[in-house]
């Protein structure tokens, strides 16, 4: 089976709504309203993939028990590690947050990004 999706063109609407909260992240700036859709599990749960959005505000992140690797469609937000200088990503950027990374997004702009989680 092939998985096909143009996340960019989901309509706002056709996503589920939710405030950010644990275990995902931590909001540091009030409420912070995303939305998203999973396409893809695999059988044992170890990855899942599918878009996400995120309205702007700041948040604190720990990969502690997971990786992600993020593709951004739209927006711009600034990941900082911690104790490192803070990346900007927009529009075109991926990245990769490894098990143990530990930081936080702020995001400036409506973001939309592609994500695969994946388990150690």
């Amino acid at each position: 089976m092939t998985i096909n999706f143009r996340a960019a063109e989901i309509a706002v609407a056709d996503l589920a709504e939710e405030l950010l909260a644990q275990p995902s992240a931590q909001p540091l700036s009030g409420d912070i309203m995303t939305r998203s859709e999973v396409f893809y599990t695999s059988p044992d749960e170890s990855i899942v993939s599918g878009t996400w959005e995120c309205e702007p505000g700041a948040s604190r992140w720990e990969f502690t028990g997971r990786g992600e690797f993020i593709h951004v469609l739209s927006g711009r937000m600034t990941v900082q590690r911690d104790g490192e200088e803070g990346v900007e990503l927009s529009a075109g950027s991926s990245a990769v947050f490894e098990l143990g990374w530990c930081g936080t997004w702020t995001v400036h702009e409506t973001l939309r990004k592609v994500f695969v989680v994946y388990l150690p």
